[in-house]
Formats: structure tokens, sequence, C-alpha cells
């Protein structure tokens, strides 16, 4: 099994968007020149572009690399069996406009049909759009009990976002390693190759397929020039080529379906690279959390980490939005979320701890879908704790949720609608946490 030594840090170049240069070997990367008529220690130059060759000069998003074997050096594809992982709102199925929630999705070992990686453990829960388009996105789960051996993976359909929740991934991709904890996340472009090793064993996590423009930092508008995720503290990886020997399965997502091809060498083979188009990381404690110091509190825009705007200025087609450790200060406020119904549909999952909205029942490993205009807010417990509470300073710590929101409205899955019930991981109870809220009306 071709897995890399864990417990050897990484080296990592800092910077969201940055033109970076790396070399694994000296004399790899050409000076002066992207592809050179003989390119430095015999290598192939290749270019991925990550954006149309046209698009505005800060929004052009392309790398060079220069590896021991081009990509196109590839055995013919095949259908590759994966049901569970469906494309766009036409793989869901009909639902009513419920609020719906689910109990933590079970490990493998907990699960029928044995061991799988991270490819075959992914499982979509709701998605919208159409990745032909290139409009919408699907927010998955993945459930691995295994590395990925001798196997590459390339969605060609959309960028992934990795949000581990239960165990550490290292990413081996084309352009370097990365590794990822629960409380970071990950960002794989469009297109590269990379394979999943699990350090700590069983592991799961929440992943979002972006079939959009490509995830960038927000504006900050009248925040200023500070504050929210900081370029600087985005992780990129450095050059690393694995060593030859032995085929590869490449599995490819190409047009809402599962390919498969089998290589004679390993697709890691780059040995230098330079350009702005690479896989990064990101440690969600490196954010600056952004609130109100007086009363009432700001709309939860101002926790987005990354956002993939939609041709609607300021209605975008995917937020990736965390809930952080932070201070509550305000005076004569009601402190959680409150009740509200959105034009955006919000669908929720937690990392670790509890989630200040629901003291029960939301919990790490599990996940929470508001669709648009679905009323939603604190269950009759959250309620009547913040109705009451004596409004102190107070720390929200060891907690840390996130929320995927989107202009458009989410389709659940089959899958997750009834292979869920059937595994007991849909809670059927959800909405009983709202029905103690009576008429409290009192007039003078």
């Amino acid at each position: 099994m071709p897995t890399t030594d864990a417990s050897a840090p990484l080296e990592y170049q800092s910077g969201f968007g940055n033109q970076f240069s790396t070399e694994s070997v000296p004399g790899a990367l050409p000076r002066g020149r992207n592809s050179p008529q003989r390119a430095p220690l015999r290598l192939y130059p290749e270019l991925v572009s990550g954006s149309a060759f046209t698009a505005p000069r800060h929004e052009n998003r392309r790398t060079w690399l220069y590896r021991r074997q081009p990509s196109v050096v590839s055995g013919r594809y095949a259908p590759y069996d994966q049901p569970h992982w469906t494309t766009g709102a036409a793989g869901g199925a009909r639902m009513p406009p419920d609020p719906l929630r689910w109990l933590p999705f079970p490990l493998p070992e907990a699960r029928e049909g044995g061991s799988q990686d991270f490819v075959d453990g992914l499982r979509t829960v709701v998605a919208n759009g159409d990745a032909e388009a290139q409009v919408g996105m699907g927010a998955l789960v993945y459930l691995a009990d295994r590395s990925m051996a001798r196997r590459a993976f390339v969605d060609a359909d959309g960028e992934l976002l990795l949000i581990p929740q239960q165990g550490r991934l290292r990413l081996v991709t084309e352009m370097g390693r990365l590794d990822v904890a629960p409380g970071e996340i990950a960002l794989v472009p469009r297109g590269i190759a990379f394979r999943v090793e699990l350090p700590d064993g069983p592991s799961r996590g929440y992943a979002c397929e972006n079939y959009g423009a490509p995830f960038r930092l927000p504006e900050l508008g009248p925040i200023g020039s500070n504050g929210l995720a900081s370029p600087r503290d985005f992780r990129a990886p450095v050059a690393w080529a694995e060593e030859p020997g032995g085929d590869y399965e490449v599995v490819k997502k190409f047009g809402g379906a599962l390919w498969a091809a089998r290589l004679g060498h390993t697709p890691f083979n780059v040995v230098a690279w330079h350009g702005n188009l690479t896989p990064i990381k990101y440690d969600t404690k490196d954010f600056m959390v952004i609130g109100s110091i007086s009363f009432d509190h700001p709309d939860p825009s101002i926790f987005t980490v990354l956002t993939s705007p939609s041709d609607t200025p300021g209605t975008a087609n995917c937020d990736f939005v965390i809930f952080p450790p932070r201070w509550l200060v305000m005076e004569d406020t009601f402190r959680p979320p409150w009740y509200h119904r959105n034009l955006m549909s919000e669908f929720m999952g937690l990392i670790y701890g509890q989630y200040d909205a629901k003291e029960r029942g939301f919990l790490p490993g599990g996940a929470s879908l508001h669709n648009c205009m679905v009323p939603h807010g604190p269950d009759e417990d959250s309620f009547e704790k913040a109705t009451g509470a004596s409004l102190q300073p107070q720390k929200l710590d060891g907690t840390l949720a996130f929320m995927l929101e989107s202009r458009y409205r989410f389709v659940p899955t089959a899958w997750a609608l009834r292979e869920a019930v059937q595994g007991g991981t849909l809670d059927a109870d959800y909405t009983a946490c709202w029905q103690g809220l009576g008429d409290r009306f009192a007039p003078a």
C-alpha cells in the first residue's frame, strides 16, 4: 500500500491565490519560460487551467507542472460503480418543505458492506443545480476505514471542499501533500488528482462538491482590510513526487458518473510546479471572528470563510460558513440564532462540541437541512435558557459547526431519506423540539 509517513511533519507555502513556485529537485523549474524546447531534467511540461484562458487576470487560475510522465499516458476508462455519489438536483428525491436532521452517520465498521476507502465511502446527502451547467453544489459525507491503495481520484465535475470530523486525512496530490485534521479544511481544485490516506483509521467527515464558480475569499466591505479568514493563513503543498513502481487505478468523476482506468505508473510524479491553482488547507482556529459589542448580533454572513459567487451579486452559489469558539457580550439580546426563514437554503454539520441553538439532537457527525423559507431556530430548551439567562460576557468554547448556504433549494437523495431511515440515522422526531413553544402572549 503506497502510504506516506504520517508522523513526519510536512512543509507548506502560505497564501490564498498566490503565484507559487516549488521544486523537489534543484533545477527542475525552468527559468524564464513555461514550456522550453527541452525542459530541465528531461521532464514534461503540462499546463492545468482552472479558468478560461481569457478570464480577468485577478480571477485567472492555472499551474504549470513539470512531471516525469504526462497525464495523457492512461488506459481507456470504463464505468465505475459508486451508486451513492449522485450529482445535482436531478439525482434527488421529492420531499415536502420540512426541516430535516440526521444523527451521526455510522462509520464503516458499524455498517454492512465491509471496508471502504474515501472514494467508495462518499455519500451525497443533498444537492442542487447542475454540474453540466456549472451551477449549484452537492453536500456529502464520507465514511471510510482504509487508505486508498494504488489508487487516485480526479473530480472533473467540480472542486471539492473537505471537512474532516473524525480522524485526520493525508491528501497526496499532484502538487504535494497536505495533512488535514478535524477543525481544518482542505480545498482540492477541479481536475486535480489526489488520494486519501487515513492515519487514524476509520474516519468520517463532510464534503462540498462545488459545480459553480471556484471558492474565493469573501469581500470585506465595511469590515475593512482585516478580519475573517486571512490569505496568509492558507497553506499550499510543496512539490513532492512519489517513487515509481507498480500500476495505479485512476477513478474520475465526469458528467455525473464515475469512471476508472489503469495506469502503469503513479500519477503523483510532479517534480516541480508554479502557478496559483493548487490544493490548499486552512485551520479554522485562525479565523478572526467579527461580532457585536453592544446589542443584537450581525447576520451569519460575518462567519463566511469562502464563497462561490453566482451571476447575482451578493447572492452566493455557495457560502462556506463556520461557527467557531467566540465571546458573546451583547446586552439585552437574544444571543442564539433567532427564529428565521431565509431565501438561502442551509445545510449544517457539527464537527465537535454543542451547537448553541440546539442543546440536544444535533450531534457531531450528523447534519441538518433547512431549505428556502422553511422556518427554523432554537429548540425549546435553548429558547428558555437564552431568555432567562443573566447576560454576562460568555465564551462559547469547545464547539465548531459549519454551514453550506446556497441560493438554490437543496434536494435530498434517496439514500439520505431511505437508507438513513432504515439505519436509524434520519431523526424522525426533529420537529418535536419546537412543539413546546406555546403562545406566550401576555397583554398588559
